[in-house]
C-alpha cells in the first residue's frame, strides 16, 4: 500500500521540511519489507485569495486534484480522533492487509483544510487538541509513519 502525505505549503529550505524528508526516507526504506512501497509527500501551493474561505476552498481543490483514483483518505484536522501510535500502526496494517492500493493523508495550509465536496474522508486524524503549524503537522505525521512501520516490524524504536 502506497502511502501519500498531500500537503498544502512548501517545506522545501525548512527544517521541518528536512525532518519530514528524513522520516519519510526512513520510512520508505523499512516499508518496502513491510508491504509498504512507497512514503512520500506531495505539495499544493497556498492560495493567494483575499478572504480565508476562498483560500481554503481553493486550497482544497488543489488537494483533491492530487488524491489517487480511490485512495482511502484520511484528513489531518485538530477537531478529529486522536489515536495511540500503536492504534495507528495497527490501522496501517489493517488496510494494507485488507488490500488497500493508497492511502492518503491530507493536511491544510495555515488557515486549515477544507477538501471540498468530492473528497470522502475514511476518518479525521487529530494530533491532540492544539493547533499545530501546518509544517510542524507534516513532520509529526511523517514520524509517526516512520513509528508505525517499527511498530509492524518489531524494531526497538517504539518503546512505549
Amino acid at each position: 500500500m502506497r502511502l501519500v502525505i498531500l500537503a498544502v505549503g512548501h517545506a522545501r529550505g525548512t527544517e521541518e521540511g528536512a525532518l519530514s524528508d528524513a522520516f519519510c526516507a526512513r520510512a520508505a526504506s523499512m516499508g518496502k519489507r513491510l508491504g509498504f512501497p512507497a512514503v512520500t509527500i506531495n505539495e499544493v501551493g497556498v492560495s493567494k485569495a483575499r478572504d480565508v474561505e476562498s483560500r481554503m476552498r481553493e486550497e482544497g481543490e488543489r488537494l483533491a486534484g492530487k488524491i489517487p483514483e480511490q485512495a482511502h483518505v484520511i484528513c489531518l484536522d485538530a477537531k478529529g480522533k486522536g489515536m495511540t501510535s500503536d492504534a495507528f500502526a495497527e490501522m496501517l496494517g489493517a488496510m494494507r492487509d485488507a488490500g488497500a492500493r493508497d492511502l492518503t493523508f491530507l493536511i491544510g495550509g495555515p488557515d486549515g483544510l477544507s477538501p471540498g465536496p468530492k473528497v470522502k474522508p475514511g476518518r479525521s486524524l487529530a494530533f491532540g487538541p492544539q493547533t499545530w503549524p501546518h509544517l510542524l503537522v507534516r513532520a509529526m505525521l511523517a514520524e509517526q509513519i516512520y513509528r508505525g512501520m517499527t511498530i509492524l516490524a518489531g524494531h526497538p524504536y517504539h518503546r512505549a
